[in-house]
């Protein structure tokens, strides 16, 4: 056995002869090597075979009655799916011009009859090795390249977060001490404008925001990681915990917000889902009307999803800022969406993870719609 083949693994094999004999002698010594072997008596009945099951060798006799051994080959590397599978030539004819005419076709090797058990031995051997290896080659290729763009897509998404984090967390940040200063300035009764409750709410709130960009960056880690298991949602409860987490803000602005008195039925994940709401809410909270009045309702859609979706009192979205506001870490609010920020980057990974989409209607003026679909559910 060549060292060649003793790497490889076994090929399977296309015998193609009018001779009987020829098939038989071929076909006990490829099978004593290990080889599946396919016998063929002649061209017509070959080009079925290797068209329903592609060989990874041809052994093709020239001179045959009907199509000949050239016309075969020649077929053979028309066809985009059969191009690249070798063609090793037998015949009787040994002229030169012969030869050529083989290789001219398509062929990678040509063997003489009467042949040589060890010589035809040796040329299959290395033939279907090297076809092997440059398929695992081009598999090696391919998965490289994949690993290529996850690690492109990573380095990406790490980039994203070093400005997110910089830029949101700095912000509140940098308001917590400012207010810190102003109570020191206080204390030590020197003049300062503002009194301890405004500042102390203003500290809150800053703090505030530097634990909910955290939790961002925690659930969208944890959105990436884990495989949950979706199931039929309560929307109507999942609706009233997400309201519960951004009361504080309602109470604050003063906001209406209008639900209805029914849900259709959507499969997903209920905490990942609850996210998409307290985010969608937080958005239409912020850059709403004053007082905000905010819209919740849902449309059972013709393509088995249902489309859950807010719509807000707001100034409405400029048209170019609708083209960015799902991409990584963009900001939402209308006046900042040039900056980065976590939310709706969020949105989207879930909605894709649970099967479902992402999306925002508005014009300038005419307040905003954000929507979410999710795969319709049957009780």
């Amino acid at each position: 056995m060549s060292p060649l083949y003793a790497e490889s693994q076994c090929g399977n094999i296309v015998i193609v002869d009018d001779t009987l004999w020829n098939l038989r002698v071929l076909s006990n010594m490829l099978t004593e090597r290990g080889y599946l072997v396919r016998c063929v008596p002649s061209a017509e009945m070959a080009l079925t075979a290797i068209d329903s099951e592609p060989p990874d060798l041809v052994l093709l006799d020239i001179m045959m009655p009907g199509m000949d051994g050239y016309e075969l080959c020649r077929q053979l590397k028309a066809d985009s799916r059969l191009r690249d599978i070798p063609v090793i030539f037998m015949s009787a004819l040994d002229e030169v011009v012969d030869k050529v005419r083989a290789f001219s076709v398509g062929g990678v090797d040509y063997v003489t009859k009467p042949f040589q058990v060890e010589e035809v031995l040796a040329r299959v051997d290395a033939h279907v090795t090297l076809k092997l290896l440059q398929e695992r080659l081009e598999m090696q290729v391919i998965a490289l390249g994949k690993a290529n763009d996850a690690l492109q897509e990573s380095n990406d998404e790490l980039d994203a977060f070093s400005h997110t984090v910089a830029h949101d967390i700095k912000n509140p940040l940098a308001n917590m001490l400012m207010a810190v200063e102003v109570l020191q300035k206080l204390t030590s009764q020197d003049p300062w404008e503002g009194s301890p409750t405004e500042i102390l709410s203003a500290l809150k709130t800053s703090a505030r925001k530097a634990i909910n960009i955290v939790d961002e960056l925690l659930l969208l880690a944890s959105v990436r990681r884990e495989e949950v298991q979706r199931e039929v949602l309560d929307m109507a409860e999942v609706v009233m915990e997400a309201q519960r987490r951004v009361a504080w803000m309602s109470e604050e602005l003063g906001a209406e917000i209008i639900v209805p008195d029914a849900w259709p039925l959507a499969r997903g994940y209920g905490p990942w889902v609850e996210e998409i709401w307290v985010n969608y809410l937080s958005n239409g909270l912020k850059y709403g009307g004053r007082p905000p009045r905010l819209e919740l309702g849902a449309t059972v859609q013709e393509d088995s999803m249902v489309r859950f979706w807010l719509r807000d009192d707001g100034p409405g979205i400029a048209e170019q800022t609708l083209q960015i506001l799902f991409t990584e870490f963009t900001r939402t609010g209308w006046t900042r969406a040039r900056g980065h920020g976590l939310g709706l980057s969020i949105v989207k990974r879930i909605a894709d993870r649970l099967g479902g989409e992402v999306g925002v209607e508005s014009a300038e003026g005419e307040g905003s719609t954000f929507f979410f679909a999710l795969p319709r559910a049957n009780r």
